[in-house]
Formats: structure tokens, C-alpha cells, sequence
């Protein structure tokens, strides 16, 4: 009897050690409110009022930049549509148009990723209003060991990856990994 109890209190132990680390449901890491920051895979629409050949559709590439006729590559990565605006401003201020005024809107967004526990895992096209739950559904469902209580959120904040337990009903963002866990009992 004082084995199976010496057993029990040991595993309990080794359980709680391993959750430790991790945050719990609901208590999301301040930084995954920062503003929707562009990344590789974002298309984006950018007009330059006034200036016809230079409004197009571009999409953010791996390096993090867009190309444009003029101006060459802008750093995209990292930066809201209202910072990419003004950069594009910038550099066409820079010589060649005398007041330009640069709206930027995405077009489409990145994918998400959903890992784990679904029954259908992999990259799938962002929509919005996704939440955990609902990025679940597209991935075809939970798995029969599938944690239903919340999931495991990756997002690139600053330049940083951050990961937050997250409840069902929490939005994601595009370029999100979502991670749904396997339930221990």
C-alpha cells in the first residue's frame, strides 16, 4: 500500500514537473495582441495614388521583402500595412515622386498550420474571424486522443517565437501553428 501511494505521489510529481513551464488555458502571453505583422507568403495590394504603373499586387517573399518598379525591395517582414505604406513613401520621396501618397491592404493572407491531435494535420488557407476552434473543424476534427480543452499557439512576435496555451474560442492570426495536444487520461 505505501509502494503504490510512494507510486502515485511520485508520478503526480513528474506530471505537475512537466507542466510547469507551460502557461495555463487563458492566460495568453500580452504580446500575441500586438497588430497583424506582414510575413513571407502575405499578398499584399499596394497603390501609389496617382501613379498607375506602380499599383499592383505583390507577395511578400522568403527573404521578407516586396519588389517594386523604381524603388527596388522593401523590407515587408515585421511591419504593419501602415509601416510598409510609409517606407514605400519614403523611398519613392526619395527621387522620383514629389508627394506620393501609398495605401497597402493584404490581398491574401499566409497559411496556417494545425499539428497534433487532428485528423487531418498540416498548412490550410487563412481566413477571418478563425478561431482555435474553428481551425480545428478545417483540419478535419479531433483525433480520438485529442486534448478538447485548448490548444498550443506558436506566433512570430517581434521577430521572437512565442508559444500560449490558448482556449478554444481564441482567434488566430495568419502564419499561426497550432498545436492540439494528446490528452494523458
Amino acid at each position: 500500500m505505501l509502494a503504490r501511494t510512494t507510486l502515485l505521489f511520485a508520478l503526480a510529481l513528474a506530471v505537475s514537473a512537466c507542466a510547469a513551464d507551460r502557461p495555463r488555458v487563458g492566460e495568453v502571453d500580452p504580446a500575441f495582441s500586438a497588430p497583424y505583422a506582414l510575413g513571407a507568403g502575405d499578398k499584399l495590394r499596394v497603390m501609389v495614388f496617382g501613379q498607375e504603373s506602380l499599383t499592383n499586387s505583390y507577395t511578400v517573399d522568403n527573404a521578407g521583402k516586396i519588389s517594386m518598379p523604381l524603388i527596388g525591395a522593401v523590407e515587408a517582414r515585421g511591419r504593419t500595412t501602415a509601416e510598409l505604406s510609409a517606407a514605400v513613401a519614403a523611398k519613392l520621396k526619395a527621387g522620383y515622386i514629389r508627394e506620393p501618397h501609398v495605401a497597402v491592404e493584404v490581398e491574401t493572407y499566409r497559411p496556417f498550420f494545425i499539428l497534433g491531435e487532428v485528423n487531418t494535420a498540416g498548412q490550410f488557407a487563412y481566413v477571418n474571424g478563425l478561431t482555435v476552434e474553428s481551425a480545428i473543424a478545417v483540419a478535419g476534427g479531433y483525433s480520438p486522443r485529442a486534448n478538447k480543452s485548448g490548444a498550443v499557439i506558436a506566433r512570430t512576435v517581434q521577430g521572437k517565437i512565442v508559444h500560449a496555451r490558448v482556449p478554444l474560442w481564441y482567434p488566430i492570426r495568419p502564419g499561426d501553428t497550432i498545436t492540439v495536444e494528446e490528452r494523458w487520461l
